[in-house]
């Protein structure tokens, strides 16, 4: 008798948006989708326990949850969501305007009639110039009515069903309260704090199992060895070398360590991140207690093409396979890509009851017209993100599905039964009999590892990793262990596949740029650890930068300066035309101004460089443990100029110049600067080698207790140009 195993294996994922030194996350993505996708689809199951199904979760996403819940980790956006309404300012309400209408508009923001109307008055198109006259417009009531609707609108069924409370507030629609939006965002702390109890009850009583995936979701192969990436794409250009074997192995027992102690057992399947596999990773997993993993139908083809079979979809897909040196061998199956797609990216344009039906004609005709008696069909795919697609999040869809399997609706008495079962079952009734004997190094999409590697930006992304690993491998063994953990763990996220999907041409995202800090974070973030200066160039953006006009962060000098350089505004016109840097980020930025500097200002005279700080009293208290480096940087040299911002000590500065990548060489202190009621400094051009015409590239970095905490401009230095003789005659004259 036929026998058919359907396997749902659903991925759920989010990348590291924490910055463990800063304490905080400048992403919602976790707590967001745990009030969706994550609760939803465990509370479904539970309502068919006849259906078995596997998870997938990423320690970083598990990690994440534990951070949100236990409140270790500020979330920016839950800030923005928990100031009241009538107290926010102009640059709080910019961002929630920019920021908090982030959802599926058609399945979240449409069907609320006050979310939708403030979505209208808004515009559904807004560049940042119309940013404060919507702060203007925007009044008390729709701010507050905005950060309800934000967290309200991103509750899925299952928790609306537990909490009938939600379908009360989503029923008033309007005019909510202060009190109201507490309720809310603690229910939304409520249903993120069950998720991992949810999950744990389904895999004691056996309708599930849970698998795991290296912690930070590299892609391994890559982390191994970047050359591999020569196998499937031989035409892309490639970085420096990165090969890093013992960093894989590290991603995977970290990941069986913390999968374990999450959910009480070790995980015997793996999702590698993407689906991306190669021959050497077979061994790594096998010692590090694997017994199976999952990846891609392509994958497949390949490797039956490379041992000289010709590819028969039909014929091969739906069974288990061995790979593998023997007594080393794993237990391999692979998605039906088709199915897993449509789940996906189809389905959500018709209805659910066609939806189901197209899936439950796919298996029949799958199962009839397949030769052997054991079937195993793969239906993988990503857990959360195809929800937000569905007008009920999937709940209809997936429901119709679980009834029929459960039901046993395409059973035949007598020549077919069909089992939905977990992989490992599936794996135990139906055990392998193939052997691959040469598995093809690639991904999930398109058989290779393009998505992350090949692209400059791509390619200067794993420059700066290797780097950042060369260094650290030569400092940690002089760290104390606490501080080499730190390090190596953030080195391990900074290793992560997000970063690197983002970067190129492949993809694009309003967050483009946020991703882009965050690897350039967590990689300075080691430098920290290290106790050592991160280098220059983990401070410049990767990713293409949205043009910014120079007016919005830098007014270049329009006259040369002679101030006095005695700390304090001793004439009004001492500094007259001269360049200002702005400390303020644009109105809804994902960044804030750090209360250092209410104003920046620097100039020339034909001899001399001159910079004036204006502080915030509101960093008084702060201000023994703040240090300002100023960089200069042209075609030849590299200059730091650093000074303390701690009154107690004494009013010089040093200047240092860059002798190597992560070296400087103390030139010596000055004391050609003063403190009062502002900050002035003064440096010839010639101890600078500078010459008129000249440019010059400018940075101001603020860092407390060594960890960088401003940095002005934000997102690239300034371009100033050294003064010539006509200077004051071409500025006249424009």
């Amino acid at each position: 008798m036929k026998h058919a195993h359907i396997c749902f294996f659903w991925h759920m994922h989010q990348p590291y948006y924490t910055d463990p030194v800063a304490g905080s996350a400048s992403m919602p993505w976790v707590r967001l989708h745990a009030t969706k996708a994550y609760y939803d689809m465990a509370y479904l199951l539970e309502q068919f326990p006849a259906v078995r199904a596997t998870f997938n979760f990423t320690p970083s996403l598990l990690r994440q949850l534990e951070e949100i819940g236990t409140g270790t980790i500020r979330d920016l956006f839950l800030d923005y969501a928990q100031r009241p309404a009538a107290d926010l300012t102009e640059e709080d309400r910019a961002f929630l305007i920019r920021h908090f209408f982030s959802a599926n508009w058609a399945t979240m923001v449409r069907p609320s009639p006050r979310y939708h109307e403030l979505l209208v008055k808004r515009g559904l198109d807004i560049q940042g110039q119309d940013l404060p006259r919507l702060a203007r417009r925007f009044s008390v009531q729709d701010c507050l009515d905005l950060q309800v609707w934000h967290n309200l609108a991103w509750f899925g069924y299952g928790a609306v069903h537990r909490y009938p409370r939600l379908a009360a507030l989503r029923a008033k629609n309007r005019g909510f309260t202060e009190e109201e939006k507490q309720e809310v965002l603690a229910l939304q702390l409520a249903v993120l704090r069950d998720i991992v109890p949810l999950y744990r009850t389904l895999l004691e009583r056996g309708q599930i199992e849970l698998t795991t995936t290296p912690f930070f979701h590299p892609i391994l192969p890559l982390v191994i060895d970047t050359d591999i990436t020569k196998r499937s794409r031989p035409d892309l250009p490639l970085p420096a070398r990165f090969h890093a074997p013992d960093d894989a192995e590290a991603q995977l027992r970290r990941a069986v360590e913390f999968h374990s102690r999450t959910f009480g057992r070790a995980p015997t399947g793996l999702w590698p991140s993407e689906g991306s596999v190669c021959p050497e990773l077979l061994p790594i997993l096998q010692r590090t207690g694997f017994r199976w993993l999952a990846t891609d139908e392509g994958i497949l083809a390949r490797s039956l093409e490379r041992s000289g079979h010709s590819w028969n979809r039909q014929a091969a897909l739906y069974q288990p396979y061995r790979a593998g040196e023997a007594g080393h061998a794993l237990t391999l199956l692979f998605r039906d890509r088709e199915i897993s797609d449509a789940f996906g990216f189809v389905y959500h344009k018709t209805t659910p009851e066609s939806a189901a039906e197209d899936v439950l004609r796919r298996l029949q005709g799958i199962i009839e017209t397949t030769a052997q008696e054991q079937l195993v069909i793969a239906i993988i795919l990503d857990g959360e993100n195809p929800w937000e697609h569905y007008h009920d999040g999937g709940e209809r869809f997936l429901s119709i599905l679980y009834s029929t399997l459960a039901a046993r609706n395409l059973d035949r008495a007598g020549s077919l039964t069909v089992s939905p079962s977990t992989i490992s079952d599936a794996i135990a009734a139906t055990p392998p009999i193939q052997q691959l004997p040469d598995l093809h190094s690639g991904s999930w999409i398109n058989a290779d590892y393009k998505i992350w590697i090949g692209h400059q930006e791509d390619n200067r992304g794993w420059n700066l990793l290797g780097h950042t690993r060369a260094r650290l491998i030569e400092t940690a063994p002089s760290l104390p262990p606490d501080r080499a953990n730190a390090a190596w763990d953030e080195l391990y996220a900074a290793e992560g596949s997000d970063w690197f999907w983002w970067y190129g041409d492949d993809f694009e995202t309003d967050f483009k740029q946020e991703f882009d800090r965050l690897f350039r974070t967590h990689l300075r973030n080691v430098w920290t650890h290290m106790g050592l200066p991160a280098p220059e160039q983990l401070n410049q953006p990767i990713c293409a930068m949205a043009a910014v006009p120079e007016a919005d962060h830098v007014t270049q000098p329009r006259a040369l300066l002679s101030p006095t350089i005695d700390g304090a505004v001793t004439d009004f016109f001492e500094w007259r035309g001269a360049g200002v840097i702005n400390t303020q980020p644009p109105l809804g930025a994902m960044w804030k101004a750090d209360s250092v500097f209410t104003s920046l200002q620097f100039g020339w005279n034909t001899e001399w460089l001159f910079l004036r700080f204006d502080m915030d009293r509101a960093s008084e208290t702060r201000q023994p443990h703040l240090r300002t480096e100023i960089m200069l940087r042209s075609l030849q040299d590299h200059f730091r100029i650093a000074f303390s911002l701690d009154p107690s000590e004494p009013v010089q500065f040093s200047l240092s110049q860059a002798t190597g990548p992560d070296t400087w060489q103390e030139i010596g202190p000055y004391r050609s600067i003063a403190r009062h009621n502002i900050i002035e400094l003064a440096l010839p051009h010639k101890d600078l080698h500078l010459e008129p015409g000249q440019e010059v590239n400018l940075s101001i970095v603020v860092l407390e207790r060594n960890l960088e905490v401003a940095r002005y401009p934000f997102q690239q230095p300034a371009v100033v140009t050294v003064p010539g003789p006509d200077f004051d005659a071409v500025m006249w004259r424009v």
